[in-house]
């Protein structure tokens, strides 16, 4: 509990120090790196300036009897004891009362307490956190990460990665991470370091052992003291970047100015070089001397290149094409380009082929495939460009250029296509990618006859296919049809049939509600390699599998997991880029579902405004349902209540062209709802009739009804039906239709809804007068609730519900868990309250606005009028006859003109201004 002694530093890390001075209000710091890289002496310093500026630092430094969960916790509670026993006070109470989970939640959330209620800023370091490896130990720790006050700062300081989620921190720019890249010594302090080691030493050598160590310090002390021979490092070259400036005219009017001012200058072998390099978008020195065969030496070739670029001759530096390597990759300036093509395309074809193999041949075996494919089919050899498309198909999907292999088999001819079985395979998976599913379906039928039973890897393939595309459908009776196909895994399966197979099997056991089983195919996994790398991105990959086992939580209620997993994975998929495009999109569902849940309605709003198109396109249908009902439900938590009608209108058009029936009753029955909070009765009655419809079609017997669905679509209708009750005072046939509902739930594993339906039931028997009933169900609720991390679903189960939760609470014995639960609730209800309460007006604003809204144009008129019938931008877009991008660029447009932010209050500015509106008429006409 005693920092390390401080010892002289020899090299003054001014610019870490800073760095950290500027994240000294964070929640959190992490410093991860190995031995010997400066952690705990950067500390030491940093700690010093935080006393000079105010902050009280507690310190405990961890070893490996602190493992156990008693001494953690006593150490835990003794460090800050240290800087003001009273912030410990009610922790150390209870201190010996257990060490069961809810008895180790509430000492961390007396630490809180206690922290939160100390007047000055507190910095907890736990240094060598690596030595805890116990896993309630970690749970501690993360509730109080979770729970930390604004005036908390936790500094965690471990050799291997934190085994906590840090995702909801980070998102909100409150972590601070410092690994190995940023620990390391730069050139400069290399250099101060050996000089303060060795006496003296010169720039170069400094430099030298720098870029041998990589900065580490330790490295650089072994050195030092070890130090025999001095070698000088390479020094970097200056290469200059030209890029002509000429004006663009058609290419033949520059040919005579290319021809007098370059090609002259040039002797015939090297201008035969620069028509060879013209028929490629991209050439380094390895490539043209493969394009010159034995006409000219590699010296010559590069000797060429060099002086092109030093006398600006045209030909300019660009990034390196595919895997970045130590050749300098050029590109010639495209009208010269041209010319040389000119010349190029008056040869031969013979020499023209020989040229493009010839590049074909140095593309392919360097991996760069598309070049390769491109230059293969030139050459006129489309059977090995198909054959390379084959063999390099699974390198592509992995990398996540799916857009580019889908290009590339366009190219090749059809009959090529069609006599290889594997290159059909993946039309069917690109058909799936593309959502051509009426495609994809009979693509596989075809293949079913075609495969030969020998080849098993194919027909298991295959197989795969027809369970994706049931999951895209929505499928789930398909998906389980062909579930004991998937078991029977052919042997040597490779990694990726491994994976895909893992991610539906889990899917599948999801959908039937077998959630621990979906999540133990997860965890019991091996690690999957392809090519000595992890596969991590892809439909087949780890991290969909992550998402898979959140969303398993997520229909659970267990938001608390759920959120953890979210955001690490769309952490890692988002650095990933487009290899984990499908991993990013499952996650940001999952995420933006969870900070609903917990009423960050802002975040949630931001997060998926941004990524609902492209996941619209990509994604599966549960992740489509779950952005279109959390955007809703955001906006119309924030009143405007167009916006969360139109999300709806677009979930259930979307679900309508997919023949989704499910995700159209999500939609029918959040629409039911809303409408009845709007005291809207005909349109909730209406819609009642359509859900009703919609169970009766999808509707099974009841000893197939278990889960699917069936079972999905029965609950929306019945709870339908008991908003409906409600809002016409008919409690006893809410309560009757909640009496068989909570059960139902239950017996599907559906946490949060047994929550949320608990909650209503005892609104409704409070409004029956049956006290103690309401009481029980308001406790049950309260503490199902919390073990789930829920916020909306109790704060959304009625108006009324946080009234009858005070009402019961206060004659409850205190409990300062149940206490500290329902401050959250209050809090997340002031909080939505605020985000109806209209903006303060400026002043001269009406008269501003009035001058935005006079300049809306007839078409941006016309737009807010559609607006005012909640229709989404797809209706609008076909409506006016343009495209929805454009309606997208309009409203940009109008909400900047009204200086508003919503649709609602786009169409109550013009209203209030009394603009009006164009009437829609003819072929407008909705």
């Amino acid at each position: 509990m005693i920092p390390p002694r401080n010892t002289a530093r020899v090299v003054a890390r001014e610019r870490l120090l800073a760095t950290l001075l500027d994240a000294r209000r964070n929640r959190c710091v992490v410093l991860q790196g190995p031995a010997g890289c400066g952690k705990t002496s950067l500390l030491i310093a940093w700690r010093e300036a935080l006393l000079s500026l105010g902050f009280d630092i507690a310190w405990l430094t961890l070893a490996p009897e602190d493992n156990e969960l008693t001494h953690f916790l006593d150490y835990l509670v003794a460090s800050l004891t240290q800087v003001d026993p009273a912030i410990c006070h009610e922790a150390t109470l209870l201190g010996g009362r257990g060490m069961d989970d809810e008895a180790v939640e509430r000492t961390i959330i007396a630490l809180v307490r206690g922290i939160a209620a100390h007047s000055n800023d507190v910095v907890l370091v736990l240094d060598d956190l690596h030595h805890v490896s116990n896993a309630r130990n970690h749970e501690a720790l993360q509730w109080l990460l979770d729970y930390a006050p604004a005036n908390l700062h936790l500094v965690l300081v471990s050799r291997a990665a934190l085994p906590l989620s840090l995702g909801r921190p980070r998102d909100q720019g409150l972590v601070l991470e410092l690994d190995m890249r940023d620990l390391r010594f730069t050139a400069a302090e290399s250099e101060a370091f050996l000089k303060a080691q060795l006496g003296e030493i010169s720039q170069r050598d400094a430099r030298h052992l720098h870029e041998q160590t990589d900065g580490w310090v330790a490295g650089l002390q072994l050195f030092a003291m070890r130090l025999k021979d001095k070698k000088q490092a390479a020094t970097d070259s200056a290469s200059a970047d030209p890029l002509a400036n000429a004006q663009r005219l058609d290419a033949r009017g520059f040919a005579a100015y290319f021809e007098r001012e370059v090609l002259s200058r040039l002797a015939p072998s090297e201008v035969e070089l620069l028509v060879r390099m013209a028929s490629c978008a991209r050439v380094c020195a390895p490539l043209c001397i493969a394009l010159t065969g034995d006409a000219q030496s590699p010296a010559e070739v590069r000797a060429l290149l060099t002086r092109l670029e030093s006398d600006n001759l045209f030909i300019a530096p660009v990034a390196p094409i595919e895997s970045p390597g130590s050749e300098t990759w050029y590109r010639l300036n495209p009208l010269f380009r041209e010319t040389l093509l000119e010349r190029f395309h008056e040869r031969s074809e013979l020499h023209r082929r020989e040229v493009h193999r010839a590049a074909w041949i140095w593309f392919r075996d360097h991996d760069q495939h598309d070049d390769a494919v491109r230059h293969a089919l030139l050459a006129g050899e489309s059977a090995a460009a198909a054959d390379l498309v084959l063999r390099v198909a699974r390198a592509m999907q992995i990398r996540g250029d799916l857009r580019k292999l889908v290009g590339l088999i366009r190219l090749l001819p059809l009959a090529e296509v069609q006599t290889r079985i594997g290159l059909r395979l993946w039309m069917v998976h690109l058909q799936l990618y593309a959502r051509e599913f009426d495609a994809c379906a009979a693509a596989i039928e075809r293949l079913q006859a075609d495969i030969p039973d020998s080849d098993t890897h194919s027909r298991y393939r295959l197989v795969l296919l027809r369970a994706a595309l049931a999951l895209q459908r929505d499928e789930t009776d398909e998906a389980m049809a062909v579930l004991p196909q998937m078991l029977e895994i052919p042997a040597h399966a490779d990694n990726l049939a491994v994976g895909g197979r893992n991610n539906l099997l889990s899917w599948i056991y999801m959908r039937r509600g077998e959630y621990e089983e979906a999540r133990r195919v997860q965890r019991e996994a091996p690690p999957l390699l392809v090519e000595g790398v992890p596969l991590v991105g892809t439909s087949a990959g780890m991290l969909n599998g992550r998402c898979i086992a959140g969303f398993s939580y997520a229909l659970e209620g267990k938001f608390i997991q759920v959120e953890r997993i979210s955001r690490d994975v769309l952490f890692e998929a988002d650095q990933l880029g487009s290899a984990a495009a499908e991993a990013a999109c499952f996650a940001a569902a999952l995420l933006g579902e969870v900070l609903y849940e917990f009423n960050e309605l802002d975040a949630a709003r931001k997060l998926l405004e941004d990524r609902v198109d492209v996941l619209e396109r990509v994604s599966i249908p549960d992740s489509v349902l779950r952005v279109l009902t959390v955007l809703s439900a955001v906006h119309a938590a924030a009143g405007h209540h167009l916006d969360a009608f139109a999300y709806l209108e677009r979930l259930e058009e979307y679900a309508m062209q997919n023949g989704l029936h499910r995700l159209v009753a999500h939609s029918v029955a959040a629409q039911i709802n809303r409408h009845l909070q709007n005291g809207q009765s005909d349109a909730a009655e209406a819609g009642l009739a359509r859900i009703d419809m919609i169970a009766a079609r999808v509707a099974m017997p009841p000893s197939q009804a278990a889960m699917g669905t069936a079972a999905e679509v029965h609950a929306l209708a019945e709870s339908a039906h008991i908003n409906r009750c409600i809002a016409h005072e008919n409690f006893d046939g809410a309560a009757s239709r909640l009496r068989a509902l909570i059960p139902f739930c239950e017996a599907r594993g559906w946490q949060r809804h047994v929550a949320h339906f608990q909650l209503q039931a005892a609104v409704v028997d409070a409004r029956c007068g049956r006290t103690d009933a309401a009481r029980n169900g308001v406790l049950a609720a309260l503490r199902r609730g919390h073990r789930l991390g829920l916020v909306r679903s109790l704060l959304d189960a009625d108006p009324g519900a946080l009234d009858l939760i005070d009402t019961v609470v206060q004659g409850e014995a205190h409990d300062p868990v149940l206490s500290f639960y329902v401050s959250r609730l209050h809090a997340a209800q002031k909080a939505t309250a605020a985000l109806r309460e209209p903006p303060a007006a400026k002043p001269g604003n009406r008269g501003a606005a009035a001058v935005g809204a006079e300049t809306l144009s007839e078409r941006e008129a016309r737009v807010v009028g559609l607006l005012s019938q909640a229709l989404p931008n797809k209706k609008i877009a076909r409506t006016l006859g343009i495209s929805p991008e454009t309606v997208k660029w309009h409203l940009k447009n109008i909400y900047g003109k009204l200086g508003v932010s919503s649709r609602d209050e786009a169409v109550a500015r013009v209203r209030d201004l009394e603009l009006g509106t164009p009437p829609i008429t003819g072929d407008e006409a909705v």
